[in-house]
Formats: structure tokens, C-alpha cells, sequence
């Protein structure tokens, strides 16, 4: 089932920007997408990689397949394979990761190891990614208003 988060809530009518859901999915089957491979994509090809599931071994590899060829048709480049984590942070309930935790502090606010382990998968991939440097971390402060930690 689709989830899409308040922060995202100006492109997600139109998806003119890869999601936090597509995201962790191109991380999930390592495909690396750049925004300008998306935008050669047609509405029905990013709901269709918004939608189709990747979560099983067979799910993640039909996923890749599928974005593999989406990939080659729309833009006529090869898909980039990124490496694919075996044990990604956002599965990990236990541990703050410390980007989270200094992006956090940069702005007063503190995440409980109760906290942490209280979001989803999605909810702690989101914060990785907004907390990454070289990230504009614009949407850092929204999101943890809105999955209620500051």
C-alpha cells in the first residue's frame, strides 16, 4: 500500500519527485534512479513503481527487472547497480544511526532510543535519508514533526 508523508505533500499529486517509498524500494533491489531518469518517466511508470511491491526476494528481484527495462526503454541508458546492504540501518530498531542524531541536534531536538524503535522501516529510511550529508535536509524538521518527535 502506497504511503506517501506530509512533507513530500507538494509533488506527491503530480509525482515530479521520486518518493521516500521509491526511494528505499531503489535501494532495497540496488538500482540507482536519478531524478532525470524520472522525469523521462510517464505517470502511469512512476505509480506503477510506487505500487508494485518490493519487499520478498521475489518481489525485489521482479522490481529490479522491471525497473532495469523501464529504465532502458524511457532514457535508452543502462541502469546503474548500486551495492545493496545486507543489514540497512532503517531495519534496525536499535540504533540511531548518527547522522539522524547530529541532524536532530543541529536543530534542539533529541530522539529517544524509544522513539527511534517506535517508527517504521519507512519512517527511520526517510529520517537516514534527510539527515545524509550532502542532502538539502529541508524536510528533516518536517518529518520529525510529523512522526511526532519534535
Amino acid at each position: 500500500m502506497a504511503q506517501f508523508f506530509q512533507f513530500e505533500a507538494d509533488f506527491v499529486e503530480s509525482l515530479r519527485c521520486i518518493p521516500m517509498q521509491v526511494r528505499m524500494k531503489l535501494d532495497t533491489c540496488g538500482v540507482k534512479l536519478k531524478l532525470s531518469q524520472w522525469h523521462q518517466f510517464n505517470q502511469q511508470d512512476r505509480q506503477q513503481l510506487v505500487d508494485q511491491p518490493c519487499e520478498t526476494s521475489a518481489e525485489i528481484a521482479t522490481y529490479r527487472e522491471f525497473l532495469h527495462r523501464l529504465i532502458f526503454d524511457r532514457t535508452q541508458t543502462v541502469a546503474t547497480d548500486l551495492e545493496i546492504d545486507p543489514t540497512p540501518a532503517w531495519l534496525d530498531p536499535s540504533e540511531i544511526p548518527r547522522s539522524v542524531q547530529e541532524q536532530a541536534a543541529s536543530g534542539g531536538a533529541v530522539i529517544t532510543s524509544e522513539q527511534w524503535a517506535s517508527l517504521t522501516p519507512i519512517q527511520r529510511f526517510a529520517l537516514i535519508k534527510l539527515s545524509r550529508s550532502g542532502h538539502e535536509n529541508n524536510n528533516f524538521f518536517p518529518a520529525l514533526q510529523e512522526f511526532h518527535l519534535a
